[in-house]
């Protein structure tokens, strides 16, 4: 669920000659249908990116709307829309669907589904609802099905190309928390295998490409990207308009440095292993490169009512451990007023 970011997995795992089929906006699905996508992805090494052309690849990818699909006709289903989109008209009956399929479900947000927390010992998920769009559409699912991967790869759409261009900026590593399920897990390890043996053609010959998927044990390991988000997205907002991820890193170190460590050490708290989460200077290092405003930043500078609430979510969690930091805090308040703003806006127009 999800044409935009879903197309760079789904670009892997056609490769292993799997079927694919992606849920998107009917525009986008008539393209995808007819043409196929592309991937351009960066090689280290390399001077120009490499094109995946989706129509070169052993496996199938189809397209269409929320009524395109029945969930239990498939064996994993990755959520990789935003979290506000999931109410949607269509979109929230087709999660329901999913979640009464009981077929194991991998979820590519920033934002865990609310079930993915309840999977989380010593958190009462109930008190992280208020982080949510609609927390109601989580309602069906047993956590036990669901699973968490970390959208660390960074990709966007070209703004001046067809809608089935992705580009990816970052290209880092899926890394998913393991099911409870056993068989579930035994198709993570498969999926995991295939995208690892992947060869790409090049005129110089045969090369690996990037971004691969790696499973873990630890539910944590998938929430290192919070600290990113927290030291880095969210504070790209600013009270009347938006700066790049590295400004917003870099304009002040020692402010980050705290924001992000206070998210890694809450992290620990709840159970992560140190050694499974990014330490500070590699996300410093990488955010150099963050030249962009976060897409939560210009999802708020455009008028748009509701945005994934990470921020928050981080927030309520630590206040649930007795725990609060000023700068996460003025944040939160800060993207509250901005979506009033727009809502406010948007009523009126």
């Amino acid at each position: 669920m999800g044409a935009s970011y879903g197309s760079l997995l789904a670009s892997k795992v056609l490769f292993g000659g799997h079927s694919v089929h992606l849920i998107c906006l009917p525009a986008e699905a008539d393209l995808i249908n007819a043409e196929g996508f592309r991937v351009r992805m960066p090689i280290r090494g390399r001077k120009d990116p490499v094109v995946i052309d989706s129509r070169k690849l052993p496996g199938k990818v189809t397209a269409g709307g929320t009524t395109s699909a029945n969930p239990a006709d498939y064996d994993l289903i990755g959520l990789a829309m935003q979290e506000p989109q999931y109410r949607s008209p269509g979109v929230r009956e087709l999660l329901d669907a999913v979640a009464k399929s009981r077929v194991p479900c991998m979820s590519i947000m920033n934002m865990p589904p609310l079930a993915y927390m309840r999977r989380l010992p010593g958190l009462d998920a109930d008190t992280l609802k208020p982080a949510y769009t609609d927390a109601s559409v989580w309602d069906s699912f047993d956590p036990e099905r669901v699973t968490l991967c970390s959208p660390d790869p960074q990709a966007i759409r070209p703004p001046d190309e067809p809608v089935n261009v992705l580009m990816v900026t970052l290209p880092t590593n899926f890394k998913v928390a393991r099911f409870k399920d056993e068989k579930a897990n035994a198709l993570l390890a498969e999926l995991e295998k295939d995208i690892d043996a992947v060869r790409f053609d090049t005129p110089e010959g045969k090369i690996e490409l990037p971004v691969k998927l790696r499973a873990y044990d630890s539910l944590f390991v998938p929430l290192a990207k919070w600290a990113m988000l927290l030291a880095g997205n969210y504070r790209c907002v600013t009270p009347d308009g938006m700066r790049t991820a590295q400004e917003a890193v870099h304009s002040d170190i020692e402010t980050s440095r705290s924001v992000y460590n206070f998210v890694f050490d809450l992290c620990v708290k709840l159970g992560a292993n140190p050694a499974d989460l990014v330490p500070f200077e590699k996300y410093a290092a990488a955010a150099q490169s963050l030249v962009r405003p976060a897409s939560a930043a210009r999802a708020l500078q455009n008028g748009v009512p509701n945005i994934e609430r990470a921020d928050k979510l981080v927030q309520l969690i630590a206040k649930q451990k007795g725990l609060s930091h000023p700068v996460i805090d003025a944040g939160v308040a800060l993207v509250d007023k901005r979506l009033e703003a727009n809502r406010k806006k948007a009523a009126a127009a």
